[in-house]
């Protein structure tokens, strides 16, 4: 046996799982296809946000939540369906669910910090909802910030990896790229693959995948813990759900390249059963990277309640297409009106006023003052005047942002951009002046300026992300500002079945002895605890909660 557990990715839910099974003192061997600056995987680029309930944060901003009020947001944003029939796609699904809920108001908060996460005092507001009770959404805030963003997630996993390597607990095989598990008498007991040839490209860079040679490794189990398929665009538009319309002709990508889906594909050859393969979140606010690290880089906008938002030619969406509410149901509105599905952008159209305070932006390296534990900074960014740093690059730099001092002048420049005249002056400036006739009170029948007098009852909302309701066209509060927008590939909420231990599911329904899966791989959970929708800050959570919940099991088995 070269480990007592082989875990192909070293992505946070690997890592989470390593740790576990180091503290019971096993073995354990992490492959990765990449070199070892990626170690951490994609969270280590994500805001970090964390879906926790009842914490002291939340109750310092005089947020009231619940367990009972957390898990029926969770099964109205779920909504899981696929429950029928001898094995059917949502049944662990649902089981891994409500664990998560569980563990979200219970012990997660306190472990996280045993695990050396600290958080700031933001608390987000992220999925506000469809509109329904019990619908999709989040009823109160639950989206807390860690200081160093996705860093302070992912590197303290990474350190105690590299310290057990140090050790010689891990071992460690970067550029090994994973190509079949290997079965002895129905178990797996192993993987084979290929050496990839040395690459010291910078994290996240797209690197080669030249062979070298031949390898197999050989354990007691394997965790497949390799992630989605959102950096993968043909794979993408194969499972594209027709629910959701047409995919976009053209997509940006909000994960590095090699998040392939490649592992995905060699589970389900060897007999492996995924499922909810059609269950995907796609972020529907996406911007094109200015400064690059992978192909096609995306950075997706966190608006705040204000910016109008705008089809391709130029009608104001009606809800749930509001800005922070429903992004699923932004993407379905967007991907299935006729007149719009050939076009793949759509638009915000706000003020100077609004950027300053509302717009962040989705990345550790776009949040120097987070990311850095700088609280001045970030007071000073958050708080004072003028768009924080990486905002006002994106506003000089970004080919998506068209800045002027009239309306007639932007809806000319946005046209301009596109190529093509798809945007009507008069019927852009009749739609804005009914809405900025709404604010003139502080209660409203147009519901996105209902919203924004809601949101500014949470304290943390009026000190950080919602700004004073005013006139867009109000020549105090400009210049204008109007943003396209793409659809941005991310997360596979499908992928590998598997019990509450882990342990995946051949397709006849039965256990595979010796593979397990965790992370995005396994759905974050069962192959899909998340049902159709997500309420944000659950991803980063959903791969410490089944890695952990992983490496215990495996660490009491073997």
């Amino acid at each position: 046996m070269d480990a007592d557990v082989i875990i192909i990715g070293g992505g946070l839910a690997g890592l989470a799982a390593s740790n576990e099974l180091v503290r019971a003192g096993k073995r354990v061997a992490i492959l990765d296809q990449e070199n070892a600056a990626n170690l951490g995987g994609q969270a280590f680029w994500s805001l970090g946000g964390l879906f926790l309930v009842d914490t002291p944060m939340q109750r310092r901003l005089r947020v009231k939540d619940t367990f009972d009020l957390a898990w029926q947001d969770w099964q109205g944003s779920a909504q899981w369906d696929r429950l029928d029939g001898q094995h059917p796609e949502d049944e662990w699904a649902r089981q891994w669910g409500r664990a998560y809920v569980e563990f979200a108001a219970g012990e997660k908060h306190a472990w996280l910090l045993q695990q050396g996460i600290k958080f700031t005092p933001l608390v987000g507001w992220a999925e506000r909802g469809d509109g329904r009770a019990g619908g999709h959404g989040n009823s109160v805030p639950r989206f807390h910030v860690p200081w160093g963003t996705g860093t302070g997630i992912s590197e303290p996993f990474a350190d105690k990896a590299r310290a057990a390597a140090a050790s010689g607990q891990v071992r460690f095989y970067f550029r090994h790229q994973a190509d079949g598990l290997m079965f002895d008498g129905g178990a797996v007991t192993g993987v084979r693959g290929t050496v990839l040839a040395p690459d010291s490209s910078s994290r996240g860079v797209a690197s080669n995948r030249d062979a070298v040679r031949e390898f197999e490794l050989h354990a007691q189990a394997v965790l497949i813990a390799t992630g989605g398929i959102g950096g993968n665009h043909d794979q993408v538009r194969q499972w594209w759900p027709q629910r959701l319309g047409t995919a976009p002709k053209k997509m940006i990508t909000g994960v590095p390249q090699h998040v392939d889906g490649r592992m995905l594909g060699i589970a389900d050859d060897a007999g492996v059963r995924l499922v909810n393969r059609d269950r995907m979140w796609h972020y529907t606010e996406g911007i094109q990277n200015w400064n690059p690290v992978w192909p096609d880089h995306a950075i997706r906008i966190l608006p705040g309640p204000s910016s109008l938002w705008f089809d391709a030619l130029g009608r104001r969406l009606p809800a749930p297409g509001l800005p922070g509410y429903d992004t699923l149901g932004t993407l379905k509105l967007l991907r299935t009106t006729p007149d719009i599905q050939q076009h793949s952008h759509s638009w915000f159209i706000l003020t100077q006023r609004i950027i300053e305070k509302e717009f962040a932006l989705s990345g550790s390296e776009q949040n120097p003052d987070i990311t850095n534990r700088d609280l001045k900074l970030l007071l000073r960014s958050r708080l004072g005047r003028g768009a924080a740093a990486p905002i006002e690059a994106f506003k000089e730099h970004g080919e998506d942002f068209v800045i002027a001092d009239n309306l007639a002048d932007l809806v000319s420049e946005m046209n301009r951009l596109t190529g093509e005249a798809l945007l009507d002056y008069q019927h852009l400036r009749r739609q804005i002046e009914e809405r900025d006739a709404e604010v003139r009170n502080p209660y409203s029948k147009d519901i996105q300026v209902a919203g924004i007098h809601n949101s500014r009852r949470f304290l943390g909302d009026r000190l950080f992300r919602t700004v004073k309701p005013h006139r867009i066209l109000d020549p105090a509060a400009g210049p204008l500002i109007a943003v396209r927008l793409h659809v941005v590939t991310r997360k596979t909420l499908g992928g590998i079945q598997t019990d509450l231990t882990g342990q995946a599911f051949a397709q006849d329904g039965t256990c595979i002895p010796g593979l397990y899966a965790a992370g995005e791989a396994a759905g974050f959970g069962g192959g899909g605890a998340h049902g159709y929708n997500a309420l944000e800050g659950t991803f980063l959570g959903g791969c410490l909660f089944t890695g952990r919940t992983v490496g215990r099991a495996l660490a009491a088995r073997l």
